[in-house]
């Protein structure tokens, strides 16, 4: 058999796996409902809608952010719908803390049937005001706590017979884009984990979902954070963060993330315009690399020692 025949019977059988697999995850569905689902980052934006769609399915919630005002609020509110609520008031960065939510989330539930690391930070600037400890923020927040998280669950989901695990990545975590390197060089880190994790971990019955959402209409532009000519990078952030066009309803990518979870999928890609721009990328990769070059050109322009100053959104 030549190598052709043999490269289009492998990914025939790896087709029919898969379809396989759908069908029987079809009449088979995963309900919530008196599950345990952790969400990191769920005091705001994609996070509480998670919760809120969750909730409404009749699960229990464990939340994390830094902020305890936020997270206080995040809890009535998912209270309000009728959910038992652990909340607290903790850093993904710090591996003791991220610890202490698990305990507590199994004190309270006895288990942890989801994880859903949904924390991160964003910011946006020329590479010239970037500087290696936005890298190491970025890296932390996506890889490390995610890290922290998923070997914190991990005994309690082996020994309960399974459990899933939602990392949220981004586009970002597959087609690098200008002005976001310390993000996006953190989202491709952690798809590479999130991948591997699916790869070990399948033998334990965890099943690990990576999603990789375009632009949502979640807000985060009053709360990301920018560097170099800060109004025009906010601007234009604002701009692609809140056009139709561009970015993706947040409730809806929600309800995406859910039912890939639900499905057990392997990879979700959240929203038609990030789908285009994988497929473009995948069948004419120079024709996105010189689009990307254009954009930059078309982004503002390094400036002075001012441009190194970090500001957030609501701030400008």
């Amino acid at each position: 058999m030549h190598k052709q025949q043999a490269s289009l019977l492998l990914g025939a059988i790896g087709l029919g796996i898969y379809l396989a697999a759908r069908k029987q995850a079809a009449h088979n569905p995963f309900s919530f409902r008196g599950k345990t689902v952790v969400i990191t980052g769920g005091s705001r934006g994609l996070g509480l809608l998670l919760g809120q769609e969750l909730a409404q399915e009749g699960a229990n919630l464990a939340i994390i952010a830094r902020d305890s005002t936020e997270i206080a609020h995040a809890g009535q509110v998912l209270t309000d719908l009728g959910a038992q609520v652990v909340t607290m008031s903790g850093d993904v960065r710090d591996q003791h803390q991220v610890n202490r939510l698990i305990e507590q989330t199994i004190t309270t539930f006895g288990r942890v049937d989801v994880l859903i690391n949904n924390a991160g930070v964003i910011k946006a600037g020329p590479v010239e005001h970037m500087t290696v400890s936005d890298w190491e923020e970025a890296l932390a927040v996506h890889v490390l706590g995610p890290l922290y998280s998923m070997l914190a669950v991990r005994p309690y989901m082996q020994a309960q017979g399974g459990g899933r695990i939602v990392n949220i990545a981004s586009v970002g975590g597959k087609i690098a884009v200008p002005h976001l390197l310390p993000y996006c060089t953190s989202k491709f880190a952690l798809v590479g984990l999130s991948d591997g994790m699916r790869v070990e971990l399948a033998k334990d019955n965890i099943r690990v979902t990576t999603v990789c959402p375009g632009l949502m209409r979640t807000g985060s532009h009053t709360e990301a954070f920018f560097k170099g000519d800060h109004k025009q990078e906010y601007s234009w952030f604002t701009l692609l963060d809140t056009l139709p066009l561009t970015s993706i309803d947040a409730c809806r990518a929600a309800q995406q993330i859910i039912e890939a979870c639900r499905r057990g999928d392997s990879t979700a890609i959240i929203s038609l315009q990030a789908q285009a721009l994988m497929l473009l990328n995948n069948v004419l990769p120079d024709v996105v690399d010189q689009s990307l070059k254009l954009t930059n050109h078309l982004l503002p322009k390094a400036i002075g020692a001012e441009g190194d100053r970090t500001r957030v959104g609501w701030e400008i």
